[in-house]
């Protein structure tokens, strides 16, 4: 199968975060008073996070007070996740990532990121890893950029109509959640890939849209014959 273009999650998937994504959201909703556990955020991870703040609050018993606060608790989000890219030392790529985007470059493959997250923490979280300035990065595209977020299609149609690439079925997806699958599949992508050392296991993905589930994006090159 012929790939043009490989579109990439961050966080879980790419990125290496120690579960922030997790920690700044429960944050943020204690601090509006609703305490959510992990396994309720990992339940709508990859959605944007707007989405997943409706989700979680509209499943608690604050729905009512809260309903109307979600702006003010999604500002509060994007501070925490702000503060932790620019300066956590944990954050950096996951091993064999800047490896796999230089050989789908070399193989005339552009390589692009797309995420739950808004446009400034992408920003922010770019900035660290530094794949733009090494070349090794296309093009990114984040939730509030389009219309809707995963798992509509609208961030892969973004990315293929900046890069050039007509076809669908010559783009693979990759990432480490279901709405990361969903997403593959709505956009008709060729390849449909989950990680399985991301947010979620192989037997939570398994029920979900795939072509293929690998370990971490390391294993990608291997599969397309690179």
């Amino acid at each position: 199968m012929k790939i043009d273009l490989v579109v990439f999650d961050l966080v879980g998937t790419t990125v290496r975060d120690d579960d922030s994504v997790d920690r700044c959201l429960r944050g943020a909703l204690a601090a509006a008073g609703l305490t959510v556990t992990a396994a309720a955020v990992n339940e709508v991870r990859g959605l944007p996070k707007p989405e997943t703040l409706r989700i979680l609050i509209e499943r608690s018993p604050l729905r009512a007070a809260l309903q109307d606060r979600i702006g003010e608790i999604h500002a509060d989000f994007v501070a925490r996740m702000f503060r932790f890219y620019q300066e956590d030392p944990s954050v950096q790529e996951i091993p064999g990532t800047s490896e796999t985007f230089a050989r789908l470059k070399r193989a005339g493959i552009k390589v692009a990121v797309d995420t739950g997250f808004s446009r400034d923490i992408v920003d922010a979280l770019l900035g660290r890893v530094g794949w733009t300035e090494r070349g090794l990065l296309d093009a990114s595209a984040a939730s509030d950029e389009v219309p809707r977020g995963r798992p509509h299609p609208d961030m892969i149609r973004r990315l293929m109509a900046q890069l050039g690439v007509e076809h669908p079925e010559t783009v693979a997806k990759v990432g480490d959640t279901p709405a990361d699958l969903q997403e593959g599949h709505n956009a008709g992508c060729g390849l449909v890939i989950g990680v399985t050392e991301g947010t979620h296991t192989r037997e939570q993905l398994e029920p979900h849209p795939h072509t293929h589930l690998i370990r971490t994006v390391a294993d990608l090159p291997e599969l397309l014959g690179l």
